[in-house]
């Protein structure tokens, strides 16, 4: 047997710091979406395909026995986030404002083909750690928000399962933070729409279970838009 499960078996029993299991799911598609339209705060709700595609995923969010969802206040998330609370049952749902997507400001709105003329996107493209969006966040700003987020719930909810539903920069920047990959790779973390990714942790220990999980895998294979 390799040894490194018994590093990880070691660091899980940890009962000094904060410990749970952190499953993030970003929320089903909206028509917004598939056009490449930037919503941001936008008050966009999910659309037929993006109900049935959250829908298609509640036989594997109850596998998950989920003792808690904690949800974006954004239409888009809270819609897909009931959907699954009503598919699994009984599970109590709570909003959290720092799960929100990421503010783009005077971008919302746009599409990726008028983006890439706009020379304020050009440069937070190259450099979002330092540069903010028109909205006045940069990666590094989110990625603090949603890890403290998550990890304020974690702490409250000891031992527990929480399935956190957000948004895809939200997500990836988390995963990159547990996973101890520098920031300025958080676009190499592929996050569709309603899939599911999980982590373990002991305190500032993560042991990741899976990645981007989707009831029909071969979406993630497809471009984003």
């Amino acid at each position: 047997m390799a040894l490194g499960p018994f590093y990880v078996a070691e660091k899980l029993k940890r009962r000094d710091a904060p410990r749970g299991v952190v499953i993030l799911m970003r929320h089903g598609e909206t028509a917004w979406n598939r056009v490449g339209r930037v919503m941001g705060r936008s008050p966009v709700e999910l659309d037929e395909h993006g109900r049935a595609q959250v829908e298609a995923s509640i036989p594997f969010a109850r596998l998950l026995k989920l003792d808690l969802i904690v949800t974006s206040p954004l239409h888009r998330a809270r819609q897909s986030a009931e959907i699954i609370a009503a598919g699994v049952g009984g599970i109590p749902l709570a909003e959290e404002p720092q799960l929100e997507e990421v503010r783009y400001g005077r971008w919302e709105g746009m599409t990726f083909d008028q983006l890439i003329t706009d020379r304020e996107y050009l440069d937070y493209r190259e450099k979002p750690q330092s540069t903010p969006t028109p909205g006045g966040e940069t990666i590094v700003e989110v990625q603090r928000r949603g890890v403290a987020a998550i990890v304020r719930a974690i702490t409250a909810n000891a031992d527990r399962r929480v399935l956190f539903v957000s948004h895809g920069d939200i997500i990836r920047t988390a995963l990159a933070h547990f996973l101890k990959v520098e920031l300025s790779h958080f676009r190499r973390i592929r996050v569709d729409n309603a899939a599911f990714s999980a982590i373990q942790l002991a305190g500032d220990f993560a042991e990741v279970k899976f990645l981007n999980l989707l009831p029909d895998p071969g979406r993630a294979f497809i471009a984003p838009f």
